[in-house]
């Protein structure tokens, strides 16, 4: 039987399985426009203007984040965590039952003492090593979390994880969704910056700080830790303000005519904006991170100019005058590039601690007095922390480092709406693991949107068919460290 075939080169039953599905086609169009289904799309493929003001779910106090980052992974049981059973116990190998661990090839030694004593701090009396003799006198500030465990014994992956809640790259980080959730208050700089340690960048690099599936608006902008914060920030000599003004205004009309006709082009939406703001940031950038508007006594305080702290204390300070104008998410990182230039402190606590926290520990306590001193800790939520803790033993008979440990550590918070002089969650006797209320980091990153007035069930970004958020399907608030 021959095949009969329409003038378009159809048989006829192609032709009826094309035109049905043509019309079920338009069925469907019309029920998902019905269910906002293109409006939500639209939505979440970028607004106008991705940065405007937009409000929070609830009233909160905290209107702006700085993340001071540890890379590398700072000893709970050396810096906010006491455990006098380790002094105790010290030289015994480590119980039976924790035999679990995962010590990603390297030695298992014998526990070890803290590498320096704790004292009590402020009125609270909250316990801090000597490591950080200045922000033990802040210690009535600190909501100390001493049970966090992650998913992670590696650096990049615990990195991207203490950033944007998964493993894995490709997702949004904190800073991001903050910026998502609420915009920013300064149209004239980025509502999200990332100031790196000048030794280098965390090894698992852009994604810690990356938009991911979002809107490139979203992502971090990278302030350089010396010289210049940004470069190229300033236009060419031989053009005028006016013409550049011009030229911008002629770009964004002929990429407007290309989005008109394309719409829900994430990218150039994002390119649009961020010419928009590079502009602005021409003005707006020089002055905001100009230290020498700020007095002498000031400068001292924050250890700007002297060895070791001059590099810290710049960034806290650059990072007092971003919040100060609105910017939302501020995060700097302490530690740069592998080992012992972070806070990796395989070969010997006292000698990498030591180092590392005699650069970040007066700057700290300058940013927090600071802060308050202005009225902007009642706005400004600080979060201290790394990507994960170390292990109460060596890595071996006479070697005095410890190795990653993902199982307990310690983070705090301090700043709006924080319950200040307070311990939350413990680890064990040894503090190898989090045992008593512990702390996921979904759970961590639920809490500091909830400071910030946001719901983290309710904050989700529609991609590829379904809802996102930052916690997943995870996450619980943290209600005891909130005053």
């Amino acid at each position: 039987m021959s095949r009969r075939l329409f003038p378009c080169g159809r048989t006829r039953r192609e032709f009826v399985w094309e035109m049905g599905g043509g019309v079920a086609g338009l069925a469907l169009s019309a029920l998902l426009a019905e269910d906002g289904f293109f409006a939500r799309h639209a939505k979440a493929a970028g607004s106008p203007d991705p940065l405007a003001p937009k409000p929070s779910h609830f009233a909160a106090k905290a209107k702006s984040v700085i993340f001071l980052t540890m890379n590398g992974g700072p000893s709970q049981v050396d810096t906010f965590d006491p455990k006098p059973a380790l002094q105790k116990h010290a030289g015994q190998p480590l119980p039976a039952d924790k035999k679990f661990i995962n010590s990603g090839g390297r030695k298992v030694g014998f526990l070890t003492p803290a590498a320096r004593p704790f004292r009590p701090g402020g009125k609270s009396g909250l316990p801090v090593s000597d490591f950080f003799p200045e922000v033990r006198k802040h210690a009535d500030k600190l909501a100390v979390v001493r049970s966090c465990h992650t998913d992670s014994h590696a650096h990049g992956s615990a990195l991207v994880m203490l950033n944007t809640g998964k493993t894995f790259i490709g997702r949004p980080s904190l800073g991001s969704w903050a910026v998502y959730g609420l915009g920013s208050e300064n149209r004239n700089l980025p509502g999200y910056v990332v100031i790196l340690d000048k030794r280098g960048g965390p090894i698992s690099g852009q994604p810690n700080w990356a938009s991911g599936f979002m809107s490139a608006a979203y992502s971090g902008t990278l302030f350089r830790p010396v010289g210049d914060p940004i470069l190229d920030l300033r236009g060419p000599a031989h053009l005028t303000p006016d013409a550049q003004r011009a030229q911008l205004d002629l770009l964004a009309e002929l990429n407007q005519q290309h989005l008109d006709a394309r719409p829900g082009g994430q990218e150039l939406a994002a390119r649009i904006n961020s010419y928009e703001l590079a502009f602005r940031m021409q003005a707006a950038t020089p002055e905001a991170v100009d230290l020498s508007k700020e007095t002498k006594s000031t400068l001292d305080e924050y250890g700007v100019g002297k060895a070791p702290t001059d590099e810290f204390g710049r960034n806290c300070l650059v990072a007092r005058r971003l919040v100060e104008r609105g910017v939302r998410f501020v995060q700097l990182y302490s530690g740069g590039g592998h080992l012992e230039e972070t806070w990796d402190a395989h070969e010997s606590v006292e000698k990498n601690h030591g180092r590392h926290a005699a650069e970040v520990d007066k700057p700290i306590a300058a940013l927090l007095a600071d802060l308050d001193r202005r009225g902007l800790l009642d706005s400004t939520l600080v979060v201290w922390g790394g990507e994960f803790g170390r292990m109460p033993f060596s890595e071996g008979k006479g070697e005095p480092g410890r190795n990653h440990n993902p199982y307990g550590f310690t983070v705090w918070l301090a700043g709006a709406g924080v319950k200040g002089g307070t311990a939350y969650g413990a680890t064990d006797e040894l503090g190898f693991e989090a045992v008593e209320d512990r702390v996921h980091m979904h759970d961590l990153h639920a809490t500091v949107l909830h400071l910030l007035g946001l719901d983290h069930e309710k904050l989700t970004y529609f991609h590829q068919g379904r809802n996102e958020r930052l916690t997943d399907v995870y996450g619980h608030v943290v209600t005891d460290i909130i005053a």
